[in-house]
């Protein structure tokens, strides 16, 4: 078993993330949780919540993330309780897969709800708690779906590659204020999800030719990089992509 660091600078701090309850989202919440932090997610799945919330010790609120009022109104009570939040973690997503010719407007408008606008109104949400306190860490996550040309969701690879624009502009606005904004940009982890829908033998073995590493990777290594960025220890790091993805571009 790998032994992991420990970040000082963590317990006790305020965290935020999306799409908490499940995958990647609920071993951030885990992790935060281990290293001390006073953490909080936002999710849909009610049941999933729960049980998140009952392994960690982690408030929750329920929202959907593609309404945008409710969003914000859920990070404000969830504000009220813990005070505001030092780090935001958007991490919330979906990459369901969708023939190009099939995509109607409608379809395009959800994907981007889903997956890129709620990141910039999370952090219209929070910014100004951490303007105030004059510090604070936003990790948005990419993907590096669309640096490899991954095929059979573009409106998927679209949003993500988007990411990197608002994660570098968002870095430019709120650094004057020692905001930090980095990406972290996974590769194919083997969720649950994926291993289930898609994590073929063919495929697998297709993709572990494509990395650097020999071994598939496994989610916790996304949530170890989040927490050394949400930590003092990331303090001169900003504007960045950190990838996770063994190589693979």
């Amino acid at each position: 078993m790998p032994e992991f660091a420990h970040y000082p600078s963590l317990k006790g701090k305020r965290v935020l993330v999306t799409g908490g309850a499940s995958g990647i989202g609920a071993l951030m919440v885990e992790a935060f949780a281990e290293q001390g932090a006073q953490v909080a997610f936002l999710d849909r799945d009610a049941e999933a919540s729960a049980a998140v919330s009952k392994a960690t010790g982690a408030a929750h609120a329920l929202c959907d993330l593609r309404d945008v009022p409710a969003t914000q109104a859920a990070i404000e009570t969830l504000a009220e309780d813990a005070g505001a939040f030092e780090v935001l973690v958007n991490n919330a997503a979906r990459d369901d897969r969708h023939n190009w010719q099939d995509v109607t407007p409608e379809y395009w408008d959800e994907r981007m709800a889903t997956n890129l606008r709620h990141m910039f109104f999370a952090i219209q949400a929070v910014a100004p708690g951490m303007i105030a306190a004059g510090a604070g860490s936003i990790i948005n996550m990419g993907s590096n779906s669309w640096m490899e040309t991954g095929g059979g969701f573009p409106a998927y690879t679209t949003a993500k590659a988007a990411v990197h624009g608002l994660t570098r502009t968002m870095a430019r606005d709120l650094g004057d204020h020692r905001i930090r904004v980095n990406a972290v940009v996974p590769g194919w982890i083997m969720t649950e999800r994926q291993k289930t829908l898609w994590a073929t033998p063919d495929s697998l073995e297709s993709h572990r030719q494509r990395q650097c590493l020999p071994d598939l990777i496994d989610p916790v290594y996304v949530a170890r990089m989040v927490l050394f960025l949400a930590s003092d220890d990331a303090a001169m790091c900003t504007a960045q992509n950190f990838l996770v993805d063994a190589g693979s571009v």
